[in-house]
């Protein structure tokens, strides 16, 4: 059997429901919203694995999380992204930091992962549905550039799979990992 997998970061309930209050400042914003279930950061995203294979991802994981300690890591501000020029999607993002780094290089090199993007810091909120959004002429977009502070502490790495639903993606966690306490 094959799984889309991904290695992901779990927020708080807290943190997923003040997130998720924003999408009322924009209601004319067309835009397919993250529900509250499938609110997350990942760190990295694997695609289709066997079986087999996500019994390896899952021992890498163990050996790997037990080398880090427990730490936490901000969000700062709610913005259109990956560019504002050419926008797919609203996401919250904030500083990397260097444990919240480590780890996540720490897994990819214990992987044998190689993205070629840089690592980023960012929670999907929403969307865009990008045809619609594009009729919007620029000027009348609404302005999307909100200030958050935001703490999540992590103490775990979940192992995450990704199912793709007429509803939209659904994701479940296959496994939480424990840090280091």
């Amino acid at each position: 059997m094959i799984h889309r997998i991904f290695l992901a970061l779990a927020l708080p309930l807290k943190v997923k429901q003040e997130l998720l209050g924003y999408q009322e400042k924009w209601p004319v914003l067309p835009a397919r919203w993250t529900t509250l279930n499938n609110l997350h950061l990942t760190l990295i995203f694997l695609g289709n694995v066997s079986n087999k294979e996500l019994q390896e991802v899952q021992k890498i994981a163990k050996e790997v999380a037990v080398n880090h300690k427990t730490f936490s890591f901000s969000l700062s501000q709610i913005v259109y992204g990956p560019t504002e020029k050419q926008p797919k999607m609203i996401w919250a993002e904030g500083t990397v930091s260097k444990e919240l780094l480590s780890l996540q290089e720490d897994l990819a090199r214990t992987l044998g992962y190689h993205n070629e993007h840089p690592f980023s810091l960012h929670i999907t909120l929403a969307r865009l549905k990008e045809w619609e959004f594009r009729s919007i002429e620029p000027e009348e977009r609404p302005e999307i550039n909100e200030e958050i502070s935001l703490t999540i502490p992590v103490s775990a790495v979940q192992v995450m799979k990704s199912t793709l639903k007429r509803t939209g993606v659904e994701y479940t966690v296959v496994e939480s990992i424990p840090l280091s306490p």
